[in-house]
């Protein structure tokens, strides 16, 4: 078993409980890690072995763009896409980080991690 992973994908989006945020919008950054089986890939070298990193941050800059109320939500419907649209994958985790979030005090960023096997369990 081995590990992709997409660190720091940085995003503006409207995501937020409050109105506001769903206006102004914020910066976010999104971290993903990809648990898969890399042995025939690493031998045969061929793209269509692996698991397509490329394809996978499309889907996260897709659902980036699709407003939330919740990090939670950002997060499961990254990796419900990822698992939808890539095979060859064991375990997906996720961190969504909302940077200077509005809570009243200063702060870089309030982050969420989900994770979710191949068997459809979240952790």
């Amino acid at each position: 078993m081995a590990s992709i992973r997409i660190e720091n994908m940085e995003f503006y989006a409207y995501h937020g409980h409050f109105k506001e945020e769903q206006i102004v919008g914020n910066k976010f950054l999104v971290n993903l890690e990809i648990e898969s089986d890399m042995a025939k890939p690493a031998l045969s070298d061929d793209l269509q072995d692996a698991v397509n990193y490329q394809q996978a941050y499309l889907f996260v800059k897709e659902e980036m763009q699709e407003k939330s109320h919740l990090l939670e939500n950002i997060a499961k419907r990254i990796i419900d896409r990822i698992f939808a649209e890539l095979n060859g994958i064991d375990r997906i985790i996720v961190k969504v980080s909302k940077m200077n979030p509005p809570v009243g005090g200063k702060m870089d960023c309030v982050s969420i991690t989900l994770g979710r096997n191949a068997k459809g369990n979240y952790f």
